[in-house]
């Protein structure tokens, strides 16, 4: 058996977030799964892990103690959706240029 459970886990990282403004309320397994599984990466890049009783374990279960415990706190990833807006913007610039390019051909082979 898992321990916690998936909505003993959510229900701890949501309790620690009410002291905080800029982080983000976990509403679905997934997205427990996405910040759990991130967190794994980075112990496994060589990050310190912020618990106590870390020795011998996987980094998954590291990085679950860590959010149970309220060490780690899920951040709204703030870049990339700056990110998704430039290219979004970008995108239509390119598609304008476009459109000009295509405009001028066929006034110069006109």
């Amino acid at each position: 058996m898992i321990h916690p459970s998936y909505s003993e886990l959510i229900e701890a990282i949501n309790a620690n977030t009410e002291d905080d403004d800029n982080t983000m309320l976990v509403n679905s397994r997934y997205s427990l799964v996405l910040a759990t599984s991130k967190r794994a990466r980075q112990i496994i890049a060589g990050s310190e892990p912020m618990v106590d009783d870390a020795a011998g374990k996987k980094p998954l279960s590291v990085a679950i103690d860590e959010l149970y415990q309220g060490k780690v706190k899920i951040l709204e990833d703030i870049h990339e959706e700056e990110n998704a807006e430039e290219e979004t913007a970008t995108g239509s610039e390119e598609e304008m240029m476009a459109e000009d390019m295509a405009s001028e051909t066929e006034t110069q082979e006109a």
